[in-house]
């Protein structure tokens, strides 16, 4: 599969003359996505959802419109922010606008990222591939889901655990009461269940209170 530099420069291409204009926006990215207070929402991110949305490529409907939602949903993303889907939607309308991407698709690209907030159900298929490809972390083994759980943590250093905890059992929470957590077939029959029960896992864990220690006879 080629790397990301290589499919955002040959999208990019596709809309400019500009022969400097492809890698100054994959600059921009790159840096962005390689902030050190990244661990998750980092470049890694990026090529693992390239991966997976590979995999159902047939079954977008604009794949163009897809990859700069990849490359652009979470170019903003500050853990003490709870505006970074929006930020980083209208960092993508500016982009694709200097572009000339056509209004339509650059209204979708904005719609698509703006859905990571809450990953509801789209009427949209195409954002339901993305927010399903988003959320196929919660779904791989217990092992690399575990890695996960430790990065955001990291991307949440500011807040010690008695401010983080609440927090993130809120999301498990949400995302458990879902009735699906994927909405479309190809990932409900590969993640569901094991999204599940890595999330049940965690929540147990996080609920878990250890026992004060013993006063000393």
């Amino acid at each position: 599969m080629a790397g990301l530099q290589e499919v955002f420069t040959a999208l990019v291409q596709k809309y400019t003359d500009d022969p400097h204009l492809p890698e100054t926006l994959w600059q921009e990215i790159r840096q962005h996505y390689s902030d050190k207070k990244r661990h998750y929402h980092n470049l890694a991110h990026l090529e693992h959802l390239l991966g997976q949305l590979s995999a159902v490529k047939d079954h977008i409907e604009d794949w163009d419109v897809m990859l700069f939602c990849l490359f652009y949903h979470d170019i903003i993303y500050k853990a003490s922010r709870n505006d970074n889907e929006e930020q980083s939607a209208e960092v993508a309308q500016k982009r694709l606008e200097a572009l000339s991407f056509p209004p339509a698709k650059t209204s979708r690209c904005v719609a698509q990222i703006l859905s990571t907030k809450g990953h509801a159900e789209s009427d949209d298929p195409d954002t339901n591939y993305f927010t399903d490809a988003d959320l196929s972390i919660l779904g791989q083994s217990w092992d690399a889901y575990a890695i996960y759980c430790q990065q955001v943590r990291k991307e949440y250093a500011i807040y010690p655990d008695m401010m983080y905890k609440p927090g993130r059992k809120k999301v498990l929470k949400y995302f458990l009461q879902m009735d699906r957590i994927y909405k479309t077939a190809y990932f409900f029959e590969r993640f569901e269940t094991q999204a599940r029960e890595n999330l049940t896992t965690e929540f147990n864990t996080i609920s878990t209170t250890p026992a004060p220690p013993k006063a000393p006879a």
